[in-house]
């Protein structure tokens, strides 16, 4: 929970407005009028700083963390725009690599919630403002009260239509593309590759892996060509990991500032290239939540516990092939998943079913739009595979830990970010805990105010 009460007033107040991140989205509001509106009144802080807009279906948070963790190596003033969080709100903003504080935080959504309230009282676009237009516009008063010289802005939904899409962004990432928001975005591919594209503005440059000949890929590359954008496309093997893609994305994307004639005033005024991504700036960019491990020990048995918000069938693939690089993770486990409704479940769960030996399924903490433990189960079982349901996220986790005991298997906690989030803090205090007689840890219900 959030001790600062400064910040705790401004939730509160956030709070009343719309958060479509945890409700059913089909009838989200389309249009960037509110957005441009509440920045206006706050002055435009959006251009105050040069940025580089990442989109993409997975891999946002951590190539958007690798390009400020090299900015920062390179001595500039960064800041980095991020969604969601994991445990505390104060995640999704950072200067220089560092998570910020909460009174700062506080102070710039309250201006922002006085501006948003301002426009309520004028009857201006900005009244129809939601949750995340007011958190996205308190980051970039942030960034620019701290004067930030270069921005990493992760789109939160789609790209053409989100509330980031104010920033004219010198570069443009898009990470991959795949099925997800299928009722905003669209069912194909194709459709969704139009929305992602959307940051994509007239002189920037996109990064992207996709190929021109594949379905997303040509309609990006159709878009480009419209605006007269180069396009970039790292070199990647067959056998390269997440971690090798966000890597390449990056570094794509420092090789490009330094072509544009931005220096790394620490390193003596050398280029910014992707030569600022080594050892120290991957051990720097690490996020919460992905493939995050901790060890837990049960009585004679230390059993590994992956953390990742996979949530689409070719991620959470991509996982579990990654892990098994790992000795120690490269035999069955055992699985504890949420999943929200818009999410291709069948194809997640399938490929979840290759690895697992055992899935519990448990309700999405703090959303209304999770999908049924008891519809999971049931699709899980017209793929021949055994699963079991604990509505309650905490008790899944003891029930999967006990599963895992038994398979001699670690387990992954997957499908949701938000269930990342809620289970983070007992895992990492189980993980501290001394050896036990057997999986009887004490997963009492905690709040978190500040998700």
């Amino acid at each position: 929970m959030t001790e600062n009460r400064e910040l705790t007033a401004a939730i509160a107040r956030l709070d009343t407005l719309t958060d479509w991140e945890r409700r059913p989205r089909s009838k989200m509001r389309v249009g960037l009028e509110p957005m441009r509106d509440l920045a206006e009144r706050l002055g435009d802080p959006q251009k105050s700083f040069r940025s580089i807009h990442v989109a993409g279906t997975k891999g946002k948070g951590s190539a958007s963390s690798l390009i400020e963790a090299g900015l920062v190596r390179a001595g500039l003033r960064v800041g980095r725009y991020a969604s969601p969080h994991v445990e505390r709100l104060t995640e999704r903003v950072s200067l220089d690599g560092r998570e910020v504080e909460d009174p700062p935080l506080a102070r710039a959504l309250n201006r922002a919630l006085d501006a948003y309230e301002a426009a309520r009282r004028a009857g201006s676009p900005a009244a129809n403002a939601t949750w995340f237009d007011l958190l996205t516009a308190a980051a970039f008063v942030m960034f620019a009260e701290t004067r930030r010289e270069w921005a990493v802005v992760e789109v939160g939904l789609g790209g053409r239509l989100d509330s980031t899409n104010i920033v004219n962004g010198e570069i443009a990432i898009v990470t991959n593309i795949e099925l997800e928001h299928t009722e905003i975005l669209g069912k194909t591919r194709a459709k969704i590759a139009r929305e992602k594209v959307g940051v994509l503005k007239p002189g920037a440059m996109l990064i992207t892996p996709l190929d021109a000949h594949d379905e997303a890929g040509r309609v990006l590359q159709a878009r480009a060509d419209e605006l007269g954008a180069p396009v970039t496309r790292p070199p990647l093997s067959a056998a390269a990991t997440i971690e090798d893609m966000n890597v390449a994305l990056a570094g794509a994307a420092l090789d490009q500032l330094g072509a544009i004639g931005v220096r790394a005033g620490a390193l003596g005024g050398v280029s910014v290239s992707a030569r600022l991504i080594d050892a120290e700036t991957r051990a720097a960019a690490r996020l919460p939540g992905r493939m995050e491990r901790f060890d837990i020990d049960l009585g004679s048995r230390r059993v590994p516990v992956v953390l990742d918000g996979a949530h689409v069938p070719f991620n959470i693939r991509a996982v579990l092939r990654d892990l098994a690089l790992t000795s120690d993770l490269a035999g069955p486990c055992a699985a504890v998943v949420a999943l929200a409704g818009d999410k291709d479940a069948a194809g997640f769960v399938a490929e979840l079913g290759k690895r697992a030996s055992a899935i519990v399924f448990t309700d999405l903490p703090g959303s209304s739009r999770g999908r049924s433990p008891a519809e999971l189960e049931a699709l899980a079982g017209s793929l021949g595979l055994a699963s079991e349901v604990e509505p309650e996220a905490k008790q899944a986790l003891k029930r999967g830990l006990e599963r895992a005991t038994q398979a001699n298997a670690w387990l992954i906690v997957t499908g949701s970010l938000y269930l990342v989030g809620a289970l983070r803090p007992v895992i990492v205090e189980a993980a501290k805990a001394p050896s036990r007689a057997g999986p009887t840890l004490d997963f009492q219900e905690t709040s978190n105010a500040s998700r």
